[in-house]
C-alpha cells in the first residue's frame, strides 16, 4: 500500500499511484526509473495561462484560460469516422463558450452540467462561432496543476503525457519529501539563487516568470560548478604528475623557421612559444591549440615534435582517419627531410617508414642571436624568416613498406623517433623507448566519450620511462568561441592561432539562386580546364520522404556525370563507402586522376587538396555557418584564387554572414547567437545536460563558477567537509563525459 511517507529518491518509479509496469516501461524511455529521475526530468518550456479571461473579451487565434459553469454536455459519435466527441458549453458572468474533445469518450463522466470547470487552451473559429479544440481542463475548486498558471510542458514519450507527469510530479511535492542540497549554503546565498527544494518546486510549478528563470540559473549554476570542479581536479592531478624537460634550443628553432618557404603568422610564433616553454617544465604539458582551417597548426606541432626529437625523445601523432594520418607523414617527412629523423606511419592498411637521411645534409643558416638575451615578446617576434625552398621530396621513392614486428621493435629499441598513426598507436602491443610528447590532431572528430577514452588510453601508453608523464598536445581545427572553451576545455591550457598566413588568398564566397546554377556550372568548367579541381557537397546519401526535395549525393553524382560534366571524371564519397575504398577515392582525387569529387558531410576536414579551388555546396541553408565554414576550407589551400558557391532554394539572410565574413572565429561566434550552444556542438555529443548546454555561452556565470570552484579547492582539495558535493560530482562523472 503506497503512502506519502515512503517516497525518497531512491523510491522505484512502479512505486508511484496508478504507475505500473506498463508505465514504468514507457518512463524508462525518457531515463525516468527512480523519484529522483523524475523530480529532475525538467520542463522545456511553460504555456502561460496563468491569466484567466472573460468569454465576452476572448479572440480567434488566443491561447487563454477561462472559468465557469458547465450548462450543458454531450459525448456523440461522427458517422464516418465513429470518433466520439465530446462537446461542452461553459458559461461565467459574461458569456458562453463551447468546448470540444475528439476521441476522449471518458470525459462525458468528468464533465457534466453544474460542475465548475477552469480551461486552458487557443481558440479556434469554425461556422457555429468561437470555440475550444481540446483544451487542457481541471475542475474549478481544485489548486491549479494543468490550467490558470504557467503551465510545465515536459520532454514527452508515447502514452505518457505532460498532463500525467504534471500530475505525479505534484504528487512528489505533496508527499513533504526531503531533498539534501550539495551547493553548500554559504554559495547559494551569496549568489542570491535558491536551495535545491525550492528551486525543483520553482521549476516544475512557477508562479512567475521570475520563479522558473532562477531557478534555471540555479540548476546552470550547479551544473557547472560540478563541471569546473572536475576539470581543476583534472588540472591539478595532471601538475603533481612529473614529466621529462624539453630543453629549449634556440638555435635549433631558428634554423628550422628559416629554412621554411613561407613566414609564420604571429599566432603561430605565440603558440609555439608557449607549448616549447610548457614542455620545458618538470610537469608535463596539456594544451589545446585551436585553430581555423588553414591557420597552420601542422607547422606548430612540428616545431614541438623537432624539439623532442633533437633532445633524443620519442613523439607520437594522431589522427582520427588512415588519410589524414598519411597526409601528416608525407607532410613531417617534407618538413624534416634534412634532419635525420626516423618516421613511421602505423594504421590497419599502412606500416611505412622513411629512409634514412644523411645527418650532414641540414641547411645552414646564419647564427641567430641570442634568444636569452631577449624578452618573451621579443622572442616571439624574433623569429623572422629567410625564404629558403626545402629538399623536392618524392612520396615514391623515400618511403619504404616495413613488417608490424619490425616497425615495433624499432620503436620499442628507440630507432624510431617519430611515430604517425590512428587508433592503432594505442594497441597495447605499441611500445615506446622513451616517449615524451604525444598529439592528438583534429580532436574533435573523435566525439566526447571517445576522448575522454583517447586521453585515459594514452595516458596509459607504455612511454619506456618511470614515472614521466608525456607531454599532451591536443589540436582542433573547428574554431570554438573563448567563451565555450572557457567551459569545454576548463583543464587544458589554451593557444589560439586566430591568424591567417599572410599569403593565403581569401576564398571568394557567394550565395546562389537556382536560376544562376547554370552560370556556375559554366564557371567550374572553365576552372577545370584550367587544370583545377572542384568538390560538391550534399546533405544526403538519398532521397527521403522528409527531405525528398534534398538532392542524393549518389543521383546528383549520376546527373553530374552523365548530363552536366560527361567530359570530366566525377567521383562519390559517402558514408556508406568502406574506409579502404574512402581513402582510395580521396587518393585519387589528391592524386588529380579525379576532376570533381561529390560528396556528403563525410568529407575529411584536414585533408589537403592545394589543386582544388571550387566548393559547391547544395542546400547550404541546411548546414550550419561553422560547417560550411569547414567545408569552405578544403579548397583555397594552395596559390590558385578559390571560390565557394552555397546553393539554396530560398534567401537565407544567415550565408551573407559567410560571404563578408572569412575568420573562422567571427563566424563560430555568430552561428552559436543563432543556433545556440546545443546545435553549435551538437547537443548529444557534447555529453553535458540541457541547462549546462542552454547557458554554456554565458561567460560571466562561467567564470562565477570557476571563481567558487578555485575556493572550495584552495581549502578543501579533497572536498572532505562537502560529501554532498563530493557524491554529487561522482554521479555527475557517470553521466556524462569531459574533454
Amino acid at each position: 500500500m503506497y503512502t506519502g511517507a515512503m517516497i525518497n529518491l531512491e523510491t522505484k518509479i512502479e512505486q508511484l499511484p496508478k504507475t505500473g509496469i506498463k508505465q514504468a516501461g514507457k518512463l524508462r524511455k525518457l531515463g525516468i526509473e527512480k523519484i529522483s529521475d523524475l523530480i529532475f526530468h525538467f520542463p522545456f518550456r511553460y504555456d502561460d495561462y496563468s491569466q484567466i479571461e472573460n468569454i465576452s473579451k476572448i479572440y480567434q487565434g488566443q491561447a487563454t484560460t477561462i472559468a465557469g459553469k458547465i450548462i450543458s454536455a454531450n459525448t456523440s459519435r461522427t458517422w464516418k469516422k465513429r470518433m466520439a466527441v465530446t462537446e461542452i458549453l461553459i458559461r461565467d458572468g459574461s458569456g458562453t463558450i463551447r468546448a470540444v474533445w475528439f476521441n476522449q469518450p471518458y470525459l462525458r463522466d468528468s464533465l457534466t452540467a453544474g460542475k465548475q470547470i477552469r480551461l486552458s487552451g487557443k481558440v479556434s473559429s469554425d461556422a457555429n462561432g468561437l470555440f475550444f479544440s481540446n483544451p487542457a481542463w481541471e475542475m474549478a475548486a481544485r489548486e491549479p496543476t494543468h490550467t490558470g498558471r504557467l503551465v510545465p510542458v515536459y520532454p514527452e514519450t508515447e502514452g505518457l503525457t505532460s498532463r500525467w507527469l504534471r500530475w505525479q510530479i505534484q504528487m512528489v511535492f505533496k508527499s513533504g519529501f526531503q531533498i539534501a542540497d550539495p551547493v553548500p549554503a554559504a554559495i547559494t546565498k551569496k549568489l542570491n539563487i535558491p536551495p535545491l527544494e525550492k528551486a525543483l518546486k520553482f521549476i516544475h510549478f512557477p508562479k512567475t516568470k521570475n520563479e522558473y528563470l532562477i531557478a534555471r540559473k540555479r540548476f546552470a549554476f550547479e551544473e557547472m560548478l560540478l563541471i569546473q570542479l572536475k576539470y581543476l581536479q583534472i588540472k591539478s592531478s595532471w601538475k603533481n604528475e612529473s614529466s621529462i624537460k624539453i630543453k629549449f634550443d634556440e638555435k635549433l628553432i631558428k634554423n628550422f623557421v628559416s629554412s621554411l618557404p613561407f613566414q609564420l603568422t604571429g599566432a603561430q610564433k605565440k603558440s609555439s612559444w608557449q607549448i616549447l616553454q610548457d614542455m620545458g617544465k618538470p610537469r608535463p604539458m596539456n594544451r589545446l591549440l585551436n585553430g581555423d582551417v588553414g591557420s597552420g597548426k601542422t607547422i606548430v606541432a612540428a616545431l614541438a615534435t623537432l624539439q623532442t626529437a633533437e633532445n633524443k625523445y620519442q613523439t607520437v601523432i594522431m589522427a582520427p582517419t588512415e588519410i589524414l594520418a598519411r597526409q601528416h607523414f608525407e607532410e613531417f617527412c617534407k618538413l624534416f627531410a634534412n634532419y635525420n629523423f626516423k618516421i613511421a606511419l602505423l594504421t590497419s592498411s599502412y606500416k611505412i617508414t622513411n629512409k634514412n637521411h644523411d645527418p650532414n645534409s641540414k641547411i645552414k643558416t646564419a647564427k641567430p642571436a641570442k634568444f636569452s638575451s631577449l624578452k618573451n615578446s621579443e622572442i616571439e617576434n624574433s623569429l623572422k624568416i629567410r625564404k629558403l625552398k626545402i629538399e623536392n621530396f618524392n612520396s615514391h621513392t623515400n618511403y619504404k613498406t616495413i613488417k608490424r614486428e619490425e616497425l615495433l621493435d624499432n620503436l620499442q629499441t628507440g630507432k624510431f623517433d617519430i611515430l604517425i598513426g590512428t587508433h592503432a598507436v594505442i594497441q597495447k602491443d605499441v611500445r615506446f623507448k622513451n616517449l615524451a610528447l604525444i598529439i592528438v590532431d583534429e580532436q574533435h572528430r573523435f566525439g566526447v566519450a571517445q576522448r575522454a577514452y583517447l586521453q585515459q588510453k594514452t595516458s596509459e601508453i607504455n612511454d619506456g620511462i618511470k614515472n614521466k608523464a608525456p607531454h599532451f598536445l591536443t589540436m582542433t581545427a573547428t574554431p570554438i568561441p573563448r567563451t565555450l572553451t572557457m567551459a569545454f576545455f576548463g583543464n587544458l591550457d589554451i593557444s589560439f592561432l586566430d591568424e591567417m598566413p599572410k599569403n593565403r588568398k581569401k576564398i571568394i564566397t557567394k550565395t546562389v539562386p537556382s536560376r544562376d546554377r547554370t552560370k556556375i556550372y559554366e564557371f567550374v568548367r572553365a576552372e577545370i580546364k584550367k587544370g583545377r579541381q572542384a568538390f560538391v557537397i550534399l546533405p544526403l546519401i538519398e532521397e527521403s520522404g522528409a527531405m525528398a526535395e534534398v538532392k542524393a549525393a549518389v543521383s546528383e553524382h549520376k546527373r553530374l556525370s552523365e548530363i552536366i560534366f560527361p567530359e570530366f571524371k566525377v567521383g562519390l564519397l559517402h558514408g556508406r563507402i568502406k574506409p579502404k575504398e574512402k581513402e582510395k577515392i580521396m587518393r585519387d582525387f589528391q592524386n588529380k586522376k579525379c576532376d570533381i569529387l561529390v560528396s556528403t558531410s563525410v568529407v575529411e576536414v584536414g585533408i589537403d587538396i592545394p589543386n582544388a579551388t571550387v566548393m559547391l555546396i547544395e542546400d547550404a541553408d541546411r548546414f550550419g555557418l561553422s560547417q560550411l565554414h569547414q567545408f569552405r576550407g578544403r579548397v583555397g589551400r594552395g596559390k590558385f584564387q578559390s571560390y565557394c558557391f552555397l546553393f539554396a532554394e530560398k534567401s537565407c539572410q544567415r550565408l551573407k554572414i559567410l560571404e563578408k565574413n572569412s575568420d573562422g572565429f567571427k563566424v563560430a561566434e555568430k552561428d552559436l547567437a543563432i543556433r545556440g550552444p546545443g546545435d553549435f556542438l551538437g547537443t548529444r555529443q557534447s555529453g553535458l545536460p540541457d541547462i549546462a548546454m542552454e547557458n554554456i555561452a554565458n561567460a560571466k556565470l562561467i567564470q562565477i563558477s570557476k571563481e567558487e570552484t578555485r575556493k572550495l579547492l584552495a581549502s578543501d582539495p579533497r572536498l572532505a567537509r562537502y560529501p554532498l558535493l563530493r557524491t554529487a560530482l561522482a554521479k555527475f562523472e557517470e553521466k556524462i563525459h569531459l574533454e
